[in-house]
């Protein structure tokens, strides 16, 4: 794949004023499919199957068989319409959606076109320096998500060179719903991490609705980014391409950052365009043409004959109105008040995109200022190595009992990084790690002793130095018995001994 000229991006942003406009995709929590009754991967806690085990007739269109709508995923969908600001329609349809899907069996996506069930919302989006921002949301609709292809026998794992492809149609109907974002302009610099904070700001609103698990690296939210550059001044729009299925935040940020520098460099050599899908590469940071995209009018759609509208009733959605939780904004002022944070702690959570895992961890019964330390310390370093979401490293319940043992004594923080390897590692939970690698903390203070002996012995004059004041010599003397015991003392304690040995 041929390497993209680009322009610098504060150039870029001198002759260009970037457009921006953002589809994602949530998948919804529930036990079944949108119009199945086959198991649902997406649901919370769900354990991954083998290929085609999770399928009906209905998620494999055949002959006879008929969609029947998923009641609970109605009822996320108008949670979360009305947690984005959204009207809920009196009335809503689905309708079919046509073209070639290889992972879709019927060749047509059941989903909603001109009667969505939420429309006319907006989200209030912080940037890191406390400035907000409004995106306006034009629609959020119901629809099923398609199956999964694996590219077999090419180097990277995509399509491009590949040997074959197989096909598993677990996924395949997995109810979703699609919230779509009218035209954002004004966002200029701030463009690429504005796209970082509303994909964010929605990943709390759903978690915080309860009705997704929201990872982004399982694919239960992904993002489809547009991005569009206008000749600064001129009022005209420009061409628009969309990056299809980013699924990190770091990556949303990047993929618009990149495609503002790649569309700024070919129309500023008097290149044009072209209105595309684009795929986002994340080890190299590059984006890759998809296909040609298609406008509402190519996919064919008409309603849906095999299904009643959806007329929700004013009594059911006002029941789900009044069980909605705070707002993302509120619920940011509560944690970092119940929390005791500075606004620099409470902004470093943010700026690293870990409100959620620290609130998970707190409320498995962590301290707030240890949850946040290692979130955004230890846990974080190693995502950045690695360039994945912390959160795909580790659990939050591991993080808390990583804390606990430390806080119980049984861990050293040296030792604790240790265990966190092993537990990022695959090795299990924490105290498994801490049992299969001996990092339990000595704390026999017979063993210290013995050990605080055999160091004095050889250095015999270390005593008579503390004895004379100069306690820092002790200094020696613990750094000998830590590295005998292998970093598992506790070097507080073996200090606390060496000083009483000088008292006697």
């Amino acid at each position: 794949m041929a390497k993209a000229e680009l322009m610098d991006f504060d150039k870029a942003l001198e002759l260009f004023e970037p457009v921006l406009g953002f589809e994602v995709h949530v998948e919804l929590g529930t036990a079944t499919k949108m119009f199945s009754d086959a198991p649902n991967p997406a649901a919370f806690g769900a354990v991954a199957a083998e290929p085609n085990t999770q399928i009906t007739p209905v998620d494999l269109g055949l002959p006879g068989s008929l969609p029947v709508v998923n009641e609970q995923a109605v009822r996320y969908s108008i949670s979360l319409g009305l947690a984005l600001g959204c009207s809920i329609a009196e009335s809503s349809r689905f309708a079919r959606k046509n073209y070639f899907y290889p992972d879709l069996a019927k060749n047509y996506q059941i989903s909603q076109f001109d009667e969505p069930i939420a429309y006319d919302g907006s989200v209030e989006v912080e940037l890191s320096d406390g400035r907000s921002f409004t995106i306006e949301i034009e629609r959020a609709h119901m629809e099923e998500d398609a199956g999964k292809l694996t590219h077999v026998g090419g180097a990277t794992g995509r399509i491009q060179g590949a040997e074959y492809s197989l096909v598993d149609y677990n996924r395949a109907g997995v109810p979703l719903v699609e919230i779509v974002t009218k035209m954002i302009t004004g966002a200029e610099k701030d463009a690429p991490e504005l796209a970082k904070a509303y994909v964010s700001a929605i990943r709390d609103i759903v978690v915080a609705l309860g009705i997704s698990e929201a990872r982004m690296e399982r694919g239960n939210l992904r993002c489809d980014a547009n991005i569009s550059l206008s000749p600064r001044g001129s009022g005209t729009l420009g061409t628009r391409t969309e990056t299809k299925n980013v699924n990190s935040l770091r990556s949303v940020e990047r993929a618009i950052r990149y495609e503002i520098q790649r569309q700024a460099a070919i129309l500023a050599a008097g290149g044009t365009i072209i209105q595309e899908t684009r795929h986002w590469h994340e080890d190299t940071g590059v984006t890759s043409a998809g296909r040609p995209k298609s406008d509402a009018d190519d996919y064919r759609y008409f309603p849906e004959p095999d299904l009643l509208p959806v007329v929700p009733g004013a009594a059911l959605i006002e029941e789900l109105r009044a069980a909605l939780p705070e707002a993302p904004s509120l619920r940011r002022r509560r944690l970092k008040e119940a929390w005791g944070f500075t606004d620099l702690e409470f902004q470093d959570v943010l700026n690293s995109n870990l409100l959620v895992e620290v609130e998970q961890t707190v409320a498995e019964g962590a301290s707030p200022a240890q949850a946040r330390k290692w979130w955004t310390g230890e846990i974080a370093r190693v995502a950045n190595e690695r360039e994945v979401e912390p959160g795909s490293l580790v659990s939050p319940e591991h993080v808390s009992e990583l804390i606990a043992l430390i806080e119980s004594g049984d861990l050293t923080d040296r030792l604790a990084r240790q265990v966190l390897e092993g537990v990022i590692a695959g090795e299990g939970a924490p105290h498994h790690v801490v049992d299969a690698r001996g990092l339990k903390v000595v704390s026999d203070d017979g063993a210290l002793i013995a050990a605080i002996d055999e160091a004095l012995a050889a250095q015999p004059d270390v005593l008579e130095k503390i004895r004379d004041g100069k306690v820092q010599a002790a200094g020696a003397v613990i750094g000998a018995v830590m590295k005998a015991m292998r970093g598992q003392a506790d070097a507080a304690r073996v200090r606390e001994l060496v000083l009483e040995r000088a008292q006697q």
